[in-house]
């Protein structure tokens, strides 16, 4: 079948890797004719096909990327007028079976083309709501309102998690029988071996065999939730001083969060990273003991799935899709958000307690190895094109 992705960028990120997994799938394991268009992958994360590019020098022939120049980011009038122009030729030139859209501003500007252009099958991925609590009232009605008309202008949407399903059916956005769940895929087996750079990561963060590593994956950037990690850290270090804390990414908020370190005198407790390459996350997962997740919205981190493949536990706040992988004292422990006595708690408990630690993320890695492959998601979605398709009457 032809199938046409539409994203606003391809920057690192977990909506962007999702994405390239199906596109190379569906090429790779199908034989379909897939492109790919995609506004400019801008900014300090870089971009996932340009390192896509490096890792494998046939991406080029096995799927057909465009870049559209206006399709970007931010609400501009002029410049978004002109991208939908310009996806409605394009989808009159490609004559996809399937349009499936990612991110807020490509799922509502390609899922209008698309129907305008009347193909069979569209398709949006719900990767995370573009509203959320933490914005003022006239924007959240604001992207309410569009993703209800964008709603109506396709098929059937894909929810990254059940909770996204239930954020979008209480905002009255589409009926709940117009979403699916599909988990958002990864390659599995680099995490699966990431104990076998364990020692050499460590070392080379400077981490002694007696350290117990906390890690969390994050931009350092508002609602990562970086604050409450900070101040659990103070009471965690004196009760368990063989703690240690790996913050993994980078953002604007890296001097704040240095200084808030330096102030309270756990530099020595906390190793920054910086922005790495995706293919250094299951070596860095892998010289952990346990992830910590304490962002304040996310449809389901990536994060959350890979270090319990990895067979490590996860201490997380109970938002978004999180509750359905962290499961309460099997694979680890699900907190209110915001909450920092029981954060430090939790810490506290795994830093003392190998045999927890080993027993939290070997039943996550028995759960949700196979979950989260990304053939099995991709197999998911293409059985909806299909039945989509079987059924289609625009």
């Amino acid at each position: 079948m032809r199938v046409l992705h539409i994203i606003t960028r391809m920057i690192v990120g977990g909506a962007q890797e999702n994405t390239r997994f199906n596109c190379l799938d569906l090429v790779n394991e199908y034989g379909d004719d897939v492109s790919l268009i995609t506004g400019p992958s801008l900014g300090a994360e870089g971009s996932l096909l340009d390192q896509t590019q490096t890792q494998d020098p046939s991406l080029a022939s096995k799927l057909r990327v465009i870049e559209e120049s206006t399709l970007i980011r931010a609400i501009h009038p002029w410049k978004d007028q002109k991208a939908y122009r310009q996806l409605r030729s394009r989808i009159r030139s490609l004559r996809p079976d399937v349009v499936h859209t990612h991110s807020a501003k490509a799922g509502l500007l390609g899922r209008a083309a698309a129907w305008k252009e009347k193909v069979p099958c569209v398709v949006h991925t719900v990767h995370g709501a573009p509203f959320h609590p933490y914005q003022s009232g006239l924007a959240r009605r604001f992207f309410e309102a569009c993703e209800r008309w964008a709603a109506k202008r396709c098929h059937h949407m894909i929810s990254v998690a059940d909770a996204m399903t239930e954020l979008m059916v209480e905002a009255r956005i589409a009926e709940r029988a117009k979403f699916t769940t599909i988990y958002s895929g990864m390659d599995v087996e680099p995490f699966l071996q990431a104990n076998s750079l364990r020692e050499q990561t460590r070392q080379m963060l400077g981490l002694k065999p007696e350290h117990v590593v906390f890690g969390k994956i994050a931009r350092l950037f508002h609602l990562k939730g970086h604050e409450y990690l900070l101040e659990a850290a103070k009471e965690v270090v004196s009760k368990a001083p063989n703690a240690r804390f790996l913050l993994i990414g980078d953002g604007i908020l890296r001097g704040e969060i240095e200084h808030t370190i330096a102030s309270m005198g756990l530099r020595d407790h906390f190793i920054f990273t910086g922005l790495v390459p995706p293919s250094q996350i299951p070596a860095l997962v892998g010289s952990m003991d346990a992830l910590v997740h304490t962002s304040l919205r996310e449809g389901l981190a990536r994060a959350i799935p890979q270090a319990l493949i990895a067979g490590r536990p996860v201490v997380s706040y109970d938002i978004d899709g999180a509750r359905e992988v962290v499961i309460n004292d099997e694979t680890g422990f699900l907190l209110p958000p915001k909450s920092v006595g029981p954060l430090a708690n939790a810490i506290v408990r795994l830093a003392r307690d190998n045999s927890l630690r080993r027993r939290l993320g070997g039943e996550g890695q028995n759960r949700f190895t196979e979950r989260f492959r990304h053939q099995n998601m991709t197999r998911e979605i293409r059985a909806l094109y299909t039945r989509i398709l079987g059924t289609s009457q625009h």
